[in-house]
C-alpha cells in the first residue's frame, strides 16, 4: 500500500466517525474531532517526508566515505605528518640536567615564532626534581586545559610523570629527552659548578672559588664525586616512585628503560644531537621543522658551554667505573643509545652516491648530513592496503 493510499484509508475512516457523530449530536465534539483528524493526517505526511530525506542523506553519507576510504588508501604517501599532532598536540621534554638540554630548548624558542606554537619552561622550587601527586595532578589539568597556549613544548627538570596512572587517558602528550654517558655528564657538572658557563657568565656558581681538581676530588674521596651523583639519568625515567631515588636499585633501572621503550616517542644522546634533531624534524614537522638548518647554522643552537674542564685521569675513570652505580647508568646509556640508533635506521636511508640524477633529486626532498658523516634522507612509505573487502561500490 502506497503513502497516498494509506493517507485517503484513514481519511475516510474520519469522515465516517464524523458522519455517524453529525447524526447523533452538533455539538462542539465534531470540531475537535475533525481538528484532531487533521494534526493526523499532518503528522503522517512529515515522518513520511523525514524518512525520504534520511534515506537520500544516507546515500549520500555512503558514497562520501567510500571515495574517501578509497583516497586514504591510494593517496597515504602524500600525507603530511604534520597533521599528525595537529594544533592540539603537546610535547613535554623533562630535560636531564648538563645534557646538551639548553642548546636544545634554545632552538625550540626559536622555532617556536617561526612554526607558530608555544613553549613554556616548568620551574619547580627549590630545584626540585619531583613534584608532589596534587603538584602532578595540577600539572596535568593546567596543561592539557590550557586550550590558549596549544600546540605547545613543556620543558623543565623534573621526572617522568605517568598521566594515565593519575586518571588522565585521553590524548596523552609526546614525551622527549636526551641522556648523555654518565661520566661525561658528572664531568660538566662538576666543573660547572665550580667555573660556570659562557651562557650566564656573571652569575656566581655555588662551588665558585674552589678549584679542586676532579683527579683530586676522586683521590681524596670527597663527596662531589661520589659515584651517588651519577645516579641521575634513571631518575628522570623511572618516574616519582621512592624506589627511583634509591641509587643502585635495579627495580628503578628496569622501569626507567620500560618508560623509554613505552612512553617516550624518542630519546637521544648528547654525541649525537645532531640526528636527534634531523629525527624530530621528520618526526615532528609541526614543532621542529627547519631545526636541522638552525641547530648546525644558528647563533642559538650551541648556548652552553663549560670554561673549565680537565679531562680525568685513566686511574680516576677506572675507580669510577667500578662503582655498582655507574654500572647500572652505563647500561642504561647503552640500552638507550641502542634504541635510538635502531630508530634512526629505521628513519633515514643513506645516500651512497652523489651523481647529477641523485643531486636533481635531493634538491625536492629533505636532506640530512649526519654525525657518522654520510648523507640521509627520511624513507618513504614503506607499507600499503591490499585484499580490502568487502570493495566499496563506485
Amino acid at each position: 500500500m502506497t503513502l497516498l493510499q494509506k493517507h485517503n484509508s484513514n481519511f475516510q475512516m474520519c469522515r465516517g466517525l464524523v458522519s455517524v457523530i453529525f447524526q447523533f449530536k452538533k455539538n462542539k465534539l465534531f470540531l475537535f474531532i475533525l481538528g484532531l483528524c487533521t494534526f493526523i493526517l499532518i503528522l503522517l505526511y512529515e515522518v513520511a517526508k523525514r524518512d525520504k530525506t534520511l534515506a537520500i542523506l544516507g546515500d549520500h553519507l555512503s558514497r562520501f566515505q567510500s571515495k574517501s576510504v578509497r583516497r586514504h588508501l591510494t593517496e597515504s604517501s602524500d600525507m603530511d605528518l604534520g597533521v599528525f599532532g595537529g594544533e592540539d598536540q603537546l610535547v613535554i621534554y623533562n630535560r636531564v640536567p648538563k645534557t646538551g638540554s639548553t642548546s636544545f630548548a634554545g632552538i625550540a624558542y626559536e622555532l617556536c615564532y617561526r612554526n607558530k606554537y608555544h613553549v613554556l619552561h616548568v620551574n619547580i622550587s627549590r630545584n626540585a626534581h619531583t613534584m608532589s601527586i596534587p603538584d602532578q595532578m595540577r600539572f596535568i589539568q593546567n596543561i592539557t586545559e590550557w586550550y590558549e597556549k596549544r600546540p605547545a613544548i613543556y620543558h623543565g627538570h623534573f621526572y617522568y610523570i605517568n598521566f594515565q596512572k593519575l586518571g588522565y587517558n585521553d590524548r596523552l602528550p609526546v614525551y622527549i629527552n636526551i641522556i648523555r654517558k654518565p661520566l661525561e655528564r658528572l664531568l660538566s657538572y662538576y666543573y660547572f659548578v665550580r667555573y660556570g658557563d659562557n651562557f650566564r657568565p656573571h652569575i656566581k656558581r655555588r662551588k665558585m672559588g674552589n678549584d679542586m681538581t676532579f683527579d683530586d676530588c676522586v683521590e681524596q674521596g670527597h663527596k662531589d664525586c661520589d659515584p651517588v651523583n651519577l645516579w641521575l639519568q634513571i631518575p628522570f625515567f623511572c618516574g616519582h616512585s621512592y624506589r627511583c631515588r634509591q641509587p643502585g636499585s635495579r627495580w628503578a633501572l628496569e622501569q626507567a628503560k620500560y618508560n623509554l621503550i613505552n612512553n617516550y616517542l624518542l630519546v637521544g644522546v648528547t654525541e649525537e644531537l645532531g640526528d636527534f634533531i634531523a629525527m624530530l624534524e621528520v618526526m615532528l614537522p609541526r614543532f621542529f621543522k627547519g631545526a636541522m638548518d638552525l641547530y648546525i647554522n644558528g647563533e642559538r643552537s650551541h648556548l652552553r658551554k663549560t670554561n673549565k674542564k680537565d679531562n680525568p685521569s685513566k686511574s680516576s675513570i677506572a675507580k669510577i667505573e667500578e662503582s655498582a652505580i655507574w654500572k647500572m647508568e652505563h647500561e642504561f646509556y647503552e640500552f638507550a643509545l641502542d634504541h635510538f640508533r635502531f630508530q634512526k635506521r629505521l628513519t633515514f636511508a643513506a645516500v651512497d652516491t652523489l651523481d647529477p640524477e641523485t643531486a636533481a633529486d635531493l634538491q625536492n626532498q629533505q636532506s640530512f648530513l649526519l654525525s657518522d658523516g654520510r648523507l640521509y634522507v627520511p624513507k618513504g612509505l614503506q607499507f600499503h592496503y591490499e585484499k580490502v573487502r568487502p570493495d566499496m561500490p563506485g
